[in-house]
Order: C-alpha cells, then sequence, then structure tokens
C-alpha cells in the first residue's frame, strides 16, 4: 500500500452496522509512501494508522478530489 499526502485513506466497516470511513491522509510517516500514515476523519479526530487488507488508497491528483 502506498500513499501521498492528501489523498484518501477508505477504511471498509468489518461488522453489520459498521459504516465505512473515509479518512485524508495528511501525513506519510513510512518511507516510500508506505504505512503508518497520520489521518484526519471528517469529524476533525486524526490517528496514526497502519491500514489493514480492509483498507484501500484512493489516490488525488494534485491535492484535488479523490480519483
Amino acid at each position: 500500500m502506498h500513499a501521498s499526502e492528501g489523498d484518501q485513506l477508505l477504511v471498509h466497516g468489518r461488522t453489520v452496522g459498521h459504516e465505512d470511513k473515509v479518512a485524508k491522509i495528511v501525513e506519510v510517516l513510512g518511507s516510500e509512501g508506505n504505512p503508518p500514515y497520520r489521518v484526519r476523519f471528517d469529524d476533525g479526530h486524526e490517528a496514526l494508522v497502519s491500514p489493514g487488507p480492509d483498507s484501500v488508497v484512493r489516490h488525488t491528483a494534485h491535492g484535488g478530489t479523490a480519483q
């Protein structure tokens, strides 16, 4: 998994009733775009994450909207 600042991290809900979560990647702490990532969720909460297999990176073009 590789990401850049400004990309989005989509974390799929693992159980019924848990919605997918989308966060903006604000800092890449691993080398060459690898995890861990510092992310900011829509509610302003920030977290340090090492995404698992239930996560997908949505790459953005030049800090714009997700593709």
